[in-house]
């Protein structure tokens, strides 16, 4: 009896401690809510409110980029970081089978999302490999692992509903919080065509202290402020959940830009010039062009190219844009002011071009008619035309310039342009101390043949594009149209820079004088073609090193070529530039068979409408050429088509082994990359069209996972 009546005053004591420690958290409880709502109550308001008032900004989603056919140049694209939250409870208490699921995980992330590109080496296996990271970390307290692992960065959600079906994985049911792998979005900017038309297009950063996406050249810099949008902002507001964002106002995409861009004729213009600064002999050290609507100053195509410290060519710093000495190719827009000032009335009439202001004519006659003296590109000559005028006041000839807007900006939408530059000519220099005549004759001289004058290729063209144009200078522009959000068009007008710089009977002798360059005896007649009619003016100068000579460079040679073509009709203008050791080529076999290639691939095509052209007339109908495809769907396509006839590219029949590299020539590009992907490996694409060559053999063992460059051609 004695025993029970103990047992039940120990029981009596342990409730006791109970009641106690529940009064004591009791009242604990009770004083920090009293000091919570009634003593502190004023710091807890004070810092809700500033919670609640605190907003938060939204940035807009950057609009998209086309081409004149609505062809996506560069756009956004949503992609996700992968990673693993190695403190997930899913990895407490891990059995043998799931260690060995693990294991078998850690094998299929060495495939497909490797840490190290080398893991075929035992040693960095050991060091780099998925199961180290997984042992390493999991041997761990969950409080002493990284809480996340990274997997793989900036991938498209077939890559995170894959890793879902590696093992391991495969066997958590649970989604969101449930499961140890998640993703975070974000938002990638993508150039689906590559480099073309790179430096045109532009580039994008995101800056590290504000987050927001900037353009840093081309269009995605000179719109920057379109493309960008209307950031939005949202408020936090209290939940029952707790505090969360509220949209106060919705942010606004970004406008799309259509360009002027031709994707076929960009692919064209940047072809022949790569071709040619590559594949040629010569060792040219960049390369310029662009391709221009004569009626309208669309800029269908234009290229950079420029040899990297590789050796590899690559899109390069954008000349077109950029001021240099135009040499002989500014002496039509010194002839043009010369008729349309009266200096000269017809392509007949004759001048001396004897030595003139320290520069000689080797040509002969020793005189010459205005066609002749554009033709065979007489210093001596245009310098004695423009003298008619301007010798007594020379300052005068920098307001005749200014006056047919040739230092205005253009405003043609391309990143970095600039304005030319031209030196008034004065009688005395900034500090008062006079010049002499003879030094500001020697100046007038060299300005009217294409020295101490700088200005950017883009509008040399333009002046050359208003002689095809019967005077009227256009304005050469890439935007075509904005976009909107609700997918409302506005049409961009680019005007005219000048309704008319010259009037249409001048515009007419020039291109009679730019005519006979290329089919009379002059400097173009490499460029004569008769397929295409083309007219034009050849240019070549030294570069001025101001970096170390500070002087010109008379181991290098800038040369060009400008024109219009078909003559009779013009459809398109193009300027093409290299620079390249002197005295290996000339204007005429260099950017002038440029320029005629792509002419005549423009010919080819039917794209000049020319209606003389016999050619033209007679040429039958092309075949539609289906390529190789995967898909079988060649039957199928014919016959929705309508397609009474077709070419098919036929894919090589070479088996490979599996496990190997697939054999993808003549396919389609979405069926190459499907047979590389379905072999593990990952392929990058240049070019339009079908395969014409990968970088790696067909048949060869490499890593899975490694990159297969694969060659594109129309």
């Amino acid at each position: 009896m004695a025993k029970k009546q103990n047992n039940k005053h120990h029981i009596l004591a342990r409730y006791g401690c109970i009641t106690l420690i529940l009064f004591i958290i009791c009242v604990a409880i009770t004083i920090k809510m009293v000091n919570t709502t009634i003593v502190d109550a004023k710091a807890w308001n004070d810092r809700a409110n500033r919670e609640l008032s605190r907003t938060v900004p939204l940035p807009p989603e950057r609009g998209s980029i086309l081409a004149s056919n609505g062809s996506i140049l560069a756009c956004n694209l949503t992609v996700y970081d992968i990673r693993i939250d190695l403190r997930h409870p899913k990895f407490s208490n891990l059995t043998r089978t799931q260690w060995e699921s693990l294991d078998s995980l850690a094998d299929s992330l060495n495939r497909f999302f490797p840490r190290h590109d080398m893991l075929q080496n035992p040693d960095t296996l050991a060091k780099y490999g998925w199961r180290t990271v997984f042992h390493e970390q999991l041997s761990k307290a969950p409080d002493k692992r990284r809480s996340t692992v990274t997997i793989a960065s900036k991938r498209e959600i077939e890559d995170y509903e894959h890793i879902r079906r590696l093992p391991f994985f495969k066997d958590i049911k649970s989604k969101g919080r449930g499961c140890p792998v998640y993703t975070e979005e974000q938002s990638k900017r993508i150039y689906p065509f590559g480099d073309m038309a790179r430096l045109s297009i532009g580039r994008v950063y995101e800056s590290e202290k504000t987050g927001k996406v900037t353009g840093y050249a081309g269009l995605e810099m000179a719109l920057d402020t379109l493309l960008y949008g209307k950031p939005g902002r949202a408020k936090k507001v209290a939940m029952n959940s707790g505090i969360s964002n509220w949209v106060d106002i919705p942010p606004v995409r970004g406008f799309d830009v259509r360009t002027t861009i031709d994707i076929d004729i960009q692919d064209m213009v940047e072809a022949e010039l790569l071709r040619f600064c590559r594949d040629s002999t010569i060792p040219v050290e960049w390369g310029t062009a662009v391709l221009m609507e004569v009626k309208t100053g669309e800029i269908k195509a234009i290229s950079n190219v420029e040899k990297d410290d590789d050796g590899n060519w690559v899109e390069a710093m954008n000349r077109a844009v950029q001021p240099v000495e135009p040499g002989s190719v500014v002496k039509p827009i010194s002839m043009m002011i010369a008729f349309e000032d009266g200096l000269v009335r017809n392509v007949t009439d004759e001048v001396e071009t004897a030595p003139f202001q320290r520069t000689v004519d080797p040509h002969a006659p020793s005189r010459k008619n205005m066609k002749q003296v554009i033709a065979w590109s007489s210093n001596t000559g245009i310098a004695r035309v423009i003298f008619r005028g301007y010798a007594n006041d020379p300052s005068k000839y920098y307001d005749r310039l200014k006056s047919i807007g040739l230092l205005e900006p253009m405003n043609s939408g391309i990143g970095g342009e600039q304005t030319g530059r031209v030196s008034r000519i004065v009688s005395r220099d900034s500090k008062g101390r006079r010049i002499t005549q003879t030094a500001q004759h020697l100046n007038l001289a060299r300005q009217a043949y294409g020295y101490n004058i700088e200005i950017p290729p883009l509008y040399t063209l333009a002046y050359f594009n208003a002689m095809a144009n019967d005077g009227k200078l256009v304005r050469p522009h890439l935007v075509k149209s904005l976009i909107d959000a609700s997918g409302r068009d506005s049409i961009v007008d680019p005007g005219y820079i000048r309704e008319q710089v010259c009037s249409p009977a001048t515009a007419q002798k020039m291109r009679e004088c730019l005519l006979e360059v290329v089919w009379g005896k002059g400097t173009g007649n490499a460029v004569r073609d008769d397929r295409v009619k083309i007219a034009g003016k050849t240019g070549t100068c030294y570069p001025y090193d101001y970096k170390v000579l500070h002087n010109y460079d008379k181991s290098k040679r800038r040369l060009s070529f400008c024109g219009f073509f078909p003559y009779d009709n013009p459809r398109y203008s193009c300027i093409v530039l290299i620079q390249a050791p002197a005295g290996s080529t000339s204007a005429g076999t260099g950017p002038g068979k440029v320029l005629k290639n792509i002419a005549l691939k423009l010919y080819a095509r039917g794209l000049l409408d020319d209606a003389g052209s016999s050619y033209t007339a007679t040429r039958k109908a092309s075949t539609p050429v289906l390529y190789a495809s995967t898909a079988g769907s060649s039957a199928t396509l014919s016959s929705s088509l309508n397609l009474g006839a077709a070419k098919q590219i036929k894919r090589s029949k070479t088996s490979v082994a599996k496990g190997r590299v697939p054999d993808v020539k003549g396919l389609d590009a979405p069926s190459a990359v499907r047979a590389l992907e379905k072999a593990g490996f990952n392929a990058r694409i240049s070019g339009r069209g079908f395969v014409v060559s990968q970088s790696i053999q067909p048949g060869a063992a490499i890593k899975k996972g490694s990159v297969v460059k694969i060659t594109l051609r129309l």
